[in-house]
């Protein structure tokens, strides 16, 4: 009980800090664009009502999970089939440098050419800046797969769909969870950037709204749902990520144990 309060507290104090911190500093604001924190709390329940969490939060939700989901698909099954293979790999490196180079808030305007203005440019932006992170992390995940665990499975007769997903996959799955990790971050900036451009809903859509109308407390409100957004997210993908790699985190407890 007393290691799980040290933790909760560690996990708090900062945030409190910051929080404290940031009230005190703009306490006695009177700038237009930095209004106290008191202001903007204030502000928060009148803004962020049931009707516009499902009018904004919820859309832009749903277009983070269908573009991190369609990155996470082909950026997994690419990584795979081009870290496994020697020759793939030296014919699609160059290639993938080149791409992965191009800022993705850059190609917006050549989505929303063949996309249109609708939900399906704004998955397209997400999934354009996600699938970098983990195509590559699998690519390198499974080009470490231990050569001696390889040969152990084939000799045992696992080949073919057991040997992906038992000995390639499960041996990849740190490094791939950690280009999912990165994903995440990446696909929560490029969901606010790509509902900047022609939409009628969303987080980002109504951030700029309200700084057009000098809402700016309201603004700013909008800000505080974003990293909010962004923490329950992070916790989610934590769980998982504990679940799927529990394996993992035990082999690395054993070792430092010993």
């Amino acid at each position: 009980m007393k290691g799980v309060l040290l933790r909760l507290l560690f996990v708090v104090s900062l945030p409190l800090v910051l929080v404290t911190a940031w009230w005190l500093a703009s306490d006695d604001s009177t700038d237009v664009y930095w209004p106290p924190l008191r202001t903007i709390l204030t502000a928060f329940p009148d803004v962020w009502t049931g009707e516009r969490l499902r009018a904004d939060v919820l859309p832009s939700v749903l277009r983070l999970l269908a573009g991190y989901t369609s990155a996470a698909v082909v950026g997994l099954a690419l990584g795979t089939v081009i870290g496994s293979y020697r020759r793939v790999r030296a014919v699609c490196e160059p290639v993938l440098e080149f791409l992965r180079a191009v800022p993705p808030p850059v190609l917006v305007p050549v989505i929303m050419l063949f996309a249109g203005i609708g939900d399906t440019m704004k998955i397209a932006v997400i999934a354009s800046g996600c699938v970098w992170p983990i195509l590559l992390n699998t690519v390198e995940g499974v080009r470490a797969v231990d050569s001696v665990m390889s040969e152990t499975a084939r000799s045992y007769g696992i080949t073919g769909t057991a040997r992906l997903r038992n000995v390639v996959l499960r041996s990849a799955s740190p490094q791939i969870f950690a280009g999912l990790r990165q994903a995440l971050s990446i696909g929560i900036i490029l969901m606010v950037i790509s509902e900047m451009f022609a939409a009628s809903n969303g987080l980002g859509f109504t951030i700029v709204q309200f700084q057009r109308g000098f809402a700016i407390p309201d603004m700013w409100t909008g800000i505080l749902v974003l990293g909010l957004l962004g923490f329950a997210l992070s916790v989610v993908f934590r769980l998982v990520e504990r679940r799927v790699l529990g394996w993992y985190h035990g082999l690395r407890a054993s070792s430092r144990r010993s």
